[in-house]
């Protein structure tokens, strides 16, 4: 079954046609009429739709150790990064986040930029 992500608000939605052929069925919590939502509720939603949660919130990776999986949380750690950044970031790791999907153990997956030498 292919890996489905929900992003979290905190995301552009702009991302979702990138992801598509990586990450089919991927949805956006604003297009998902949950714009402004809890996090709890966003938490369920992810929950209850087998959808890995996308976010830049720590919050969710406090949820994530109190509550444990599911839902899976992938956190970029990656500030205000525009879109095309964060895009290849993602496909830049979704093996990684494949990987992470299926294993039995895990709860959240953090990505961030490498760091380049000068």
């Amino acid at each position: 079954m292919p890996v489905r992500l929900l992003l979290d608000e905190n995301l552009s939605e702009q991302l979702l046609p990138g992801l598509s052929a990586c990450f089919p069925d991927s949805a956006h919590v604003r297009a998902l009429g949950m714009g402004g939502a809890a996090d709890s509720a966003v938490w369920e939603f992810a929950r209850r739709g087998g959808f890995l949660l996308v976010t830049k919130d720590e919050d969710f990776v406090t949820l994530s150790v109190l509550r444990g999986a599911p839902p899976k949380v992938v956190w970029l750690n990656i500030g205000n990064s525009n879109n095309s950044d964060t895009l290849a970031l993602l496909l830049q790791h979704a093996e990684a986040i494949e990987q992470f999907a299926d294993h039995p153990d895990a709860g959240f997956l953090a990505l961030a930029f490498e760091l380049r030498s000068r």
